[in-house]
């Protein structure tokens, strides 16, 4: 019997791959060299100087409306050197403090109460959600009338601006925990008020920041309603006085001392933030 012998198989074609273009580009390929960050976000603001200093030198924009870059400049560097602008700033901020301090222990204390217990959120939320829905600007006149004319007022219309924000933002916050970190907690043998400590309020911290952003806006609004209440000085004071002269330089110059401050003070919330929620992964854009 004659077996037939199959031809051998011919050897795999090993030849080597043509080259495969890479489809993701190599980093900063086709781009110019990388702009800081911070002169990018400079650039708007410095377009907006120099398109606003070249309609007032060419008188589109009447000195008699709106003061000139250079013209505030000017009036902002004499109010410093005279000491009038720091002496309202230092004013202005002493309100601002007291106001949150009071605010922020108000509303951060019933937003723990009214969010880990029923029985605390049916005495206390209805109430702070029929107040909050008033004009709190609305409230000046009884405020004037019960607390006089002094700093009182002024830092109670803060201090309630401030109590409102706070509440919300905490207050969602404690709701907003996930129920599987409690259950975790619980399985973990916590108590309730280890639950609170180490579960609740940690999960609750970023609503509370949010609120503490929102609340330092709501104090600086508050401050200059409040500070047209009869006042003699900061940087409200300023402001009717130019307002009562015309001058738009120095009116500028106070909007502009406003911005800063709370800008700076929306700078130090973020910090905190950075400091208390390192745990919390981000996106921060791309």
């Amino acid at each position: 019997m004659t077996v037939d012998h199959a031809p051998p198989a011919s050897p795999p074609d090993i030849s080597p791959l043509p080259d495969v273009e890479s489809l993701v580009p190599a980093r900063g390929s086709g781009r110019g060299p990388a702009v800081p960050r911070w002169l990018r976000r400079g650039i708007g603001p410095v377009a907006l100087l120099a398109l606003w200093q070249i309609l007032s030198s060419t008188g589109v924009l009447p000195a008699d409306a709106l003061a000139s870059p250079g013209t505030i400049a000017r009036a902002g560097g004499g109010l410093i050197a005279d000491g009038t602008l720091p002496t309202a700033m230092g004013v202005s901020l002493w309100r601002v403090a007291v106001g949150l301090l009071i605010g922020g222990v108000v509303g951060v204390s019933l937003a723990l109460v009214s969010g880990l217990s029923r029985l605390g959120e049916d005495l206390v939320d209805a109430p702070v959600q029929m107040l909050r829905t008033v004009p709190w600007v609305g409230l000046i006149p009884l405020f004037i009338i019960w607390l006089g004319i002094g700093e009182a007022p002024k830092v109670a219309l803060i201090a309630l601006g401030v109590a409102f924000h706070l509440y919300l933002n905490v207050y969602a916050g404690i709701r907003g925990v996930d129920a599987r970190l409690v259950e975790a907690g619980e399985s973990l043998g916590l108590g309730r008020w280890g639950l609170v400590r180490h579960v609740v309020l940690p999960g609750a911290l970023p609503g509370a920041m949010t609120g503490l952003r929102y609340s330092l806006a709501t104090a600086w609004l508050a401050l200059v309603f409040g500070e047209s209440i009869n006042a003699d000085a900061g940087i409200g004071f300023l402001m009717n006085q130019a307002r009562e002269f015309f001058r738009t330089d120095v009116i500028v110059v106070c909007l502009v001392v406003y911005a800063f401050l709370g800008l700076l003070a929306d700078a130090v919330v973020r910090s905190l933030e950075r400091l208390l929620l390192q745990w919390r992964p981000t996106f921060t854009g791309q």
